[in-house]
């Protein structure tokens, strides 16, 4: 016969799902009276600590992904209304719509979304949401970098309001992270694109060629992202429950 001592020591300290917990007990309980006392108390706990857990958590996790759903779903907006004017300002070839020439070899250190879809989806939250803030944390400072080069003022600005909403999606994706029980990333402390980015800066034609997929990557990147966090949203109360339990006991 399993003492009591035995059955919490396995409940508290490496925290069973709760249906097999459940049927342990049970078959316990078939030995003596003071277990059924034991498994109605227990089972009252977990449900007690489940329901509370997911009250005061699951609002601000859901929050804050909702949150940078809609920060997404915003720049999409803003990244529509910028690539026209942007594409046009770079001139032919690249504001022709048909215009679709294969990436060249420098842009590859532009974040790429080109990942296939199952690798993608087989990846933990918490890895696809540090892989969507370092990506958009690279981007912002190549988006910084070009600002300073363009020298209509009207595209400056809309440029400048690209990358302050594009900020505010960094930190809400850090919130959501951080809400869930994932580290934040570090922000990227530097304005400015890594050295190895900007390779077409000495040459107009490649220097345009590189703003051109920027453009492309960041439109596949936010539409991801937007599934990611409308996914995510679904996810959140059982996530948030389980973590919360294992921290009450």
């Amino acid at each position: 016969m399993f003492s009591i001592s035995f059955i919490l020591f396995h409940v508290f300290f490496f925290s069973l799902p709760l249906y097999n917990f459940l049927w342990f007990i049970l078959n316990c309980g078939t030995k003596g009276g003071s277990y059924r006392v034991l498994y109605a108390t227990l089972v009252s706990l977990f449900h007690i600590v489940s329901i509370n857990a997911l009250n005061v958590t699951d609002p601000l996790a859901r929050t804050s992904i909702q949150k940078s759903y809609d920060l997404t779903k915003y720049l999409e907006h803003q990244l529509r209304s910028l690539a026209g004017p942007y594409l046009n300002y770079l001139g032919p070839p690249f504001n022709d719509p048909d215009f679709n020439p294969p990436r060249a070899g420098g842009t590859e250190t532009i974040p790429s979304a080109s990942v296939d879809f199952h690798l993608w989806r087989n990846l933990n939250d918490g890895l696809r949401l540090a892989e969507n803030h370092r990506a958009y944390s690279l981007l912002l400072c190549y988006l910084q970098s070009i600002d300073e080069e363009v020298v209509r003022t009207e595209l400056r600005r809309s440029l400048g309001q690209f990358c302050t909403s594009l900020q505010g999606l960094l930190v809400s994706i850090a919130g959501v992270m951080s809400s869930l029980g994932y580290q934040p990333p570090q922000e990227l402390v530097t304005s400015y694109p890594p050295i190895a980015m900007g390779f077409g800066r000495g040459n107009d034609f490649l220097r345009k060629m590189e703003d051109f997929w920027l453009l492309k990557e960041l439109q596949i990147w936010l539409w991801r992202s937007a599934k990611d966090f409308n996914r995510l949203k679904r996810k959140v109360p059982a996530v948030v429950a389980f973590r919360m339990e294992s921290r009450e006991l």
